[in-house]
């Protein structure tokens, strides 16, 4: 018997492929960039805590809210709600576990439609119901500053 391979025979080289290797991606630390969010509307003209800025309606506001309340009401209502009947509704709510907030919080919604402004710096029911003497001064001042007075009342305010 013989062990030998023939000559004849076509002999077959094994060629070893490369390794492959599975490198999982690095993990970062850094979290991803979001991108800004989306403003929609325009700024204010004042801030929610420049009550400064109109001192007499800050006064006015910090002992009678509901007082600044019927005269915003009567301007965004164009005089549909008088200022009278919107301070007795806000007086109304007050006693009902502070509820004037959700009021308030109507009539600012109802501004910024009107002016096409944002809803900043918290959302308009936040703003009511933490801060509703900030938030009733802003929207005076909002209003006087777009050339309206609500002290005056609608009969003195042309739109």
């Amino acid at each position: 018997m013989n062990w030998a391979a023939p000559e004849d025979e076509v002999s077959v080289q094994f060629t070893p492929q490369p390794e492959v290797q599975h490198v999982l991606p690095v993990q970062s630390h850094v979290p991803p960039v979001q991108p800004p969010p989306v403003v929609i509307g325009l700024p204010w003209t004042t801030g929610l805590f420049d009550c400064h800025e109109h001192e007499s309606n800050a006064v006015l506001t910090a002992f009678f809210p509901c007082v600044t309340f019927g005269q915003i009401a009567e301007i965004l209502e164009r005089g549909q709600t008088r200022c009278s009947l919107g301070s007795l509704m806000y007086m109304m709510m007050a006693p009902a576990v502070c509820s004037c907030w959700i009021l308030g919080s109507i009539y600012r919604g109802r501004l910024r439609q009107r002016y096409n402004l944002v809803e900043a710096p918290t959302e308009d029911w936040i703003a009511h119901a933490f801060c509703p003497c900030c938030a009733l001064c802003q929207e005076f001042r909002e209003l006087k500053n777009r050339g309206i007075d609500p002290s005056l009342g609608k009969q003195m305010n042309t739109f």
